[in-house]
């Protein structure tokens, strides 16, 4: 029995045969041709672009009608490698030069462009390596006339292990057989993560050596809510696992008897919990899974991998689409945070030494005034529709959230001089990530109408962690005495101006965490649809003055060690009767 662990990113626990995957590329074999050869050559590889071309538009077809459009857009990316003009007159012109079989030529060009790709210091571009390396292989399969077996052709319950997925591979993927996968690589803001968590399927990934280590036939346990995967389990550890998903499947489906409860503790405060999400697709899940709003959608997603920017027509469309959806409950749209991980096709910003503190979200918004303009006559045209607020990302001073809603407030204009319908009095809200934001968010309180922290980067910013680096990723602690100290000063400081205050960010979705920000006052909290169930039974679980107590108790301490044990030992038993 071997334990493997990685990063969790979609949860649930099942356990079946292993399929592993073939990680390694197709070996093209280096063989010479004749100049006559050439134009029979140049045929062969633009019948392999068309035949690769109609491949993806068919998959994009089936995803788009069995998932969603904005998820199939995804393989916008694959068609504009095969219609890169640059890499088709490059094949042909080293084919020309060198006289070699077209395959070999092709090969050694896409593996110059991922490794071009794996080398940027940027983790969302980093991750469009598996992009490129999909279509090589389709590309090179087709001129070598390998006929490929699909993961939609599986007829067995499997989980699927790989070195990679691609967004491809992903989204061919039948939910009532392939019940999981666990890949080496991989990360929270890759394709597959984000259409696992879309469509369910327990998934752990950046799991290194995986692939290499599990054979065909091996029964592999995936435990999407600990980042674990068991490559053949002894019967005890396999019984304790069942054990587990029949607790899981039982907790998820005792969802259904409180799902419409609000999150209301023990002694009568209620908290509102709501959902994050990418795509207006992902209403379903969130709506399952018994959310009370939208805290967060992130609206950036719309915009990646695309040649153009989304028009107003197609954002408002996505918006109103989400604001009829959830009815009088409410949504917040937080308006494109571009820059940091997340590029867009459509625009060449500069290569930056640190993105993540470089032109980004709000700044780059407050310099391309078309795009964001664009975005907000859309979220404003949509407010009429259902109970919309609209946030802005990374705000770091004042003169930023002003500027912001002095554009807003030109929009409005527009929209009145044009007689177009909008809700006037859309709230207005900052997100409060940025260490400045949270030390003169009694400053901001007084020009915000509500407040959300942005965990995620607040806890990166102000401990200096870079959250993506696996070397120092045990510094990177919410429980840190000055994070629990900053958090608990920007509620007070949003409460004093009467302003609500939440949280969309991943410590929201930790349940020991998650009563911390109760005891201190939060009013909010957002996560992603599939984790809402056990934080919504933990906050049903506790009182608010023993949530406090816990508050008073933590600051006491001087660790995040301290704090993460003290949380463990006064919660741990009620963590272990839900889950009974």
């Amino acid at each position: 029995m071997e334990k493997h662990y990685g990063i969790a990113v979609s949860p649930g626990i099942v356990f079946a045969r292993a399929l592993v995957m073939e990680s390694k590329d197709l070996v093209v074999k280096k063989v010479p041709i004749d100049e006559t050869d050439i134009p029979r050559e140049i045929a062969r590889f633009e019948d392999a672009l068309t035949k690769t071309r109609a491949e993806l538009l068919n998959i994009r077809k089936k995803i788009a009608s069995e998932i969603g459009r904005e998820h199939s857009e995804i393989f916008n990316a694959h068609l504009l490698i095969l219609e890169d003009r640059t890499l088709i007159e490059e094949v042909i012109s080293r084919l020309r030069e060198e006289k070699l079989n077209v395959e070999y030529i092709f090969s050694d060009i896409i593996e110059q462009y991922s490794r071009a790709f794996s080398q940027i210091d940027d983790s969302y571009l980093k991750e469009r390596t598996s992009d490129v390396k999909d279509i090589g292989r389709r590309i090179i399969g087709n001129l070598m006339g390998r006929k490929k077996e699909t993961l939609a052709e599986i007829k067995d319950q499997v989980v699927v292990v790989s070195h990679d997925l691609s967004p491809s591979e992903t989204a061919l993927m039948n939910k009532k057989y392939v019940i999981g996968f666990a890949t080496d690589v991989g990360g929270p803001t890759s394709h597959a993560a984000i259409m696992a968590r879309s469509m369910e399927i327990p998934a752990v990934v950046g799991l290194e050596t995986i692939s290499s280590e599990v054979l065909d036939g091996d029964i592999v346990v995936i435990d999407g809510n600990n980042g674990i995967v068991i490559v053949n389990p002894d019967e005890e550890t396999l019984s304790e696992y069942k054990t587990e998903e029949e607790k899981f499947e039982a907790f998820v489906q005792r969802l259904d008897q409180v799902k419409e409860l609000a999150a209301t503790t023990l002694d009568g405060h209620t908290i509102e919990l709501s959902a994050n999400i990418e795509f207006p697709s992902d209403i379903d899940s969130v709506l399952l899974h018994g959310a009370h709003g939208i805290g967060l959608y992130r609206t950036e997603y719309m915009y990646l991998n695309k040649t153009v920017f989304p028009t107003e027509e197609e954002q408002f469309m996505a918006y109103k689409t989400v604001a009829e959806r959830m009815g009088n409950m409410p949504v917040v749209i937080r308006t494109l945070d571009l820059g940091g991980d997340k590029f867009t096709s459509s625009l060449d910003m500069p290569k930056e030494i640190n993105s993540f503190m470089g032109w980004r979200a709000i700044r780059f918004c407050l310099t391309r005034t078309d795009v964001f303009k664009t975005q907000l006559r859309a979220i404003m045209r949509a407010s009429v529709f259902g109970n919309l607020k609209v946030m802005f990302p990374m705000i770091s001073n004042l003169s930023e959230l002003l500027k912001a809603k002095e554009i807003l407030a030109e929009v409005k204009q527009d929209l009145k001089n044009e007689g177009i319908e909008f809700n006037d009095t859309i709230p207005i809200g900052a997100m409060i990530e940025v260490p400045s934001a949270a030390i003169a968010s009694d400053i901001f309180a007084k020009e915000a109408d509500f407040f959300s922290i942005g965990s995620n980067d607040l806890i990166q910013y102000s401990l200096a962690v870079d959250r993506v680096n696996e070397k120092i990723a045990y510094l990177y602690q919410p429980t840190h005495p000055a994070i629990i100290r900053l958090i608990k000063y920007v509620i007070e400081q949003g409460h004093k101006c009467n302003i609500m205050v939440g949280m969309c960010g991943e410590m929201a979705a930790n349940p020991s965490h998650a009563v911390l920000l109760v005891g201190m006052g939060i009013d909010e909290l957002s996560i992603s649809a599939a984790f809402l169930p056990k934080v919504k039974k933990v906050i049903r679980s506790i009182k608010l003055s023993d949530a406090q107590k816990l508050v008073e108790e933590c600051l006491k301490l001087t660790t995040s060690e301290e704090v993460s044990g003290y949380l463990d030992s006064k919660l741990l038993p009620i963590l272990e009767s839900i889950e009974q």
